[in-house]
Parts: C-alpha cells; sequence; structure tokens
C-alpha cells in the first residue's frame, strides 16, 4: 500500500474510532440510562426526562467534546509546525491563560451570575488580547523565539492575576467556584454555550487549515517559503488569529485542558510521513478522540466526586512531556 492509501486508511480509522466515542459519550452518564433508551431519548421530541438528560445534558456535553478535541489537536499541530518546536502547545501563546483569567474576572466580580454568558463572552475577549499583546511585544516580524517569549510574559502575567483574584476574593464559594472551573471541565454544559462557542471555533479551524500549505513549505526553510509564494505574515496572521479564536472558544466554555495539543501530533507525526498539511486533519480526529475517551473516563472511574477532565488529562499529559523533553535533550548532544 502506497502512502496515500496508509493515510486514507488512518484518516478512515481516526474517523470510526471519533464516532464510536461519540456515541459511548452520549451513552455514558450517571444516570444509568441503557443504550436503546439513551438513543430513543436522542431522536425525541416528548418531554420526558430521558429526553431531557440526553438533549440538555449529554448531547451538549458530547459535542462540545467533540470539537474542543479537534481544536485542542489542530491547533498543537499547526503551532509545532509553525514554530518549529516539538514542545509547542496550544497554550503556548497565552491564549488559555488569558481566557481563563477573563472567565476568572466574570466569577469574582459576579458577573457570571448576573449574567450566565458572562463568563465565556469575558474569556473569549481575554483569549482577543492576549494575542494583541503577544503581537506587539514579539515585533512586527515576529520570529519564533520572540512568539514564544512574549507568549511566556503573558502567560505568566495572566496567571499572575488569577491567583491575585484567588488571593483576594473575599468569599469562599466564589474562590471554589474559580479553582473548579480552571480544573477544566464539561459537566453542566449546555447547547447554548455549544452555540457560543461552536462558530468561534469553526471559524478558527478555517484559518488554522489554510496554513497547510505554507507550513509545508516552511519545513524546507524560510528562504525556500519564501521563493514559492510563501509569506511569513501572512502564516503568522493565520496561525496566531486561528489559534486564539479557536482556542479562546474552547477554553471559554471549558476552562484550561491541558496536554491533548502536545500529546497528539507527536503520537500521530511518525504515521503521517512528518507532512505537516496531514497532520492537521490527523490531529484534530486524534484530539477528538482522545477527550472523548477522557470525558467518558471521568463518569466511569469516579462519577460520585466529580473528577476534573483537566486534571485527567494533566495526569496522563505529564508523563509524556517529560519524555519528550528528555528525548529532545538526547537528539541535541
Amino acid at each position: 500500500m502506497n502512502k496515500q492509501g496508509r493515510y486514507a486508511v488512518l484518516l478512515s480509522c481516526l474517523s470510526l474510532l471519533v464516532f464510536l466515542l461519540f456515541v459511548a459519550s452520549l451513552a455514558v452518564g450517571p444516570a444509568g440510562i441503557g443504550f436503546r433508551a439513551s438513543m430513543r431519548g436522542l431522536f425525541s421530541n416528548d418531554a420526558g426526562a430521558v429526553a431531557l438528560i440526553m438533549h440538555e445534558i449529554r448531547l451538549p456535553r458530547a459535542l462540545l467534546g467533540l470539537m474542543i478535541g479537534a481544536t485542542l489537536g489542530l491547533s498543537g499541530a499547526v503551532l509545532q509546525g509553525y514554530l518549529r518546536n516539538p514542545l509547542a502547545e496550544p497554550g503556548l501563546l497565552g491564549v488559555s491563560a488569558s481566557a481563563s483569567l477573563g472567565a476568572v474576572i466574570a466569577i469574582y466580580t459576579g458577573l457570571s451570575a448576573l449574567f450566565s454568558l458572562a463568563l465565556p463572552l469575558l474569556a473569549l475577549v481575554f483569549a482577543f488580547l492576549s494575542v494583541i499583546a503577544v503581537r506587539a511585544l514579539a515585533g512586527g516580524a515576529a520570529r519564533s523565539l520572540s512568539m514564544i517569549l512574549a507568549g511566556v510574559a503573558v502567560t505568566s502575567f495572566a496567571g499572575a492575576m488569577t491567583s491575585l483574584a484567588l488571593n483576594l476574593s473575599p468569599n469562599p464559594f466564589a474562590a471554589m467556584e474559580i479553582m473548579f472551573w480552571m480544573l477544566g471541565s464539561l459537566t453542566d454544559r449546555s447547547m447554548v454555550q455549544f452555540w457560543l462557542a461552536a462558530p468561534f471555533m469553526v471559524v478558527g479551524w478555517c484559518l488554522l487549515f489554510a496554513s497547510a500549505r505554507a507550513l509545508n513549505a516552511m519545513t524546507l526553510g524560510e528562504d525556500a517559503a519564501a521563493s514559492l509564494g510563501i509569506s511569513r505574515k501572512r502564516t503568522e496572521r493565520l496561525v496566531v488569529w486561528g489559534v486564539a479564536v479557536s482556542v479562546g472558544a474552547a477554553t471559554a466554555v471549558s476552562g484550561a485542558i491541558g496536554f491533548i495539543g502536545l500529546v497528539v501530533p507527536h503520537v500521530l507525526r511518525p504515521l503521517v510521513g512528518h507532512v505537516p498539511s496531514r497532520l492537521l486533519p490527523a490531529s484534530a480526529l486524534g484530539g477528538a478522540a482522545v477527550l472523548l475517551t477522557a470525558d467518558i473516563a471521568v463518569r466511569v472511574i469516579a462519577p460520585e466526586r466529580d473528577l476534573k477532565l483537566g486534571v485527567l488529562t494533566a495526569i496522563v499529559g505529564a508523563p509524556f512531556f517529560l519524555w519528550l523533553i528528555y528525548k529532545t535533550r538526547r537528539e541535541m548532544l
């Protein structure tokens, strides 16, 4: 089988896996509803308890798991290709930390209690502000190192402000709500939040996929890419704003979920022949599969303790990150 055939098989297998995990996500939950009853309730228009659970609880959770996982996997693959840094991940530009800060401000000031959409909307606004700050700090002709350093600076500042809000919070219940939100979760998300975040994520996907040809050319070097008609500034705008729009929207409704954008591209890169344009759809499907699996796991492992999704992904992803650092260090020697 040639490379094109193997790539088609890989995408087909990943697509099938995502579909099966999506169906499993719809069928798994603390309510203890059977699979057939769940599917009947999903496609039912009556006002029964099963239909209500499927339409208002499980369906938005499964849809958000699918789209957020795809966003994290795709944005991680794009950033690693653009920055040519194997340690790059979606939070590198400060988008996740800044979106979290916006959400924390909504909770701290009480806006989220007055207006339910204040939290995701403020998170989106701060995600966009972080990109403006990163571009201003990195300068007009942004290079990989300056982009990374600017992202680290914005992330550090957003993290410090978040810690300050926790430290000064006069209400212990607000502080607890902030901590739980920052751990990352898809519990109790509604279709309203899905419809708020989904358009932004789709727009971000379009921008990121539009950079595929440029990422392929940049593997040959900047001079070779420029000779092929690739504009670095245009590619930078596609990548940075694509990550901001998609990851900002994802963080706005789920909180910070780490390591998926780091791990998934590394696992799949050898399977696509190290071609950036082929890695993008594979990473999107792989990210969706990983997040759906993790979200199913938190409902199965400790349903009564509400294990947070971000905690589980960190437990699995952190050892991989340490191994990746060790491997990169050995390759540099």
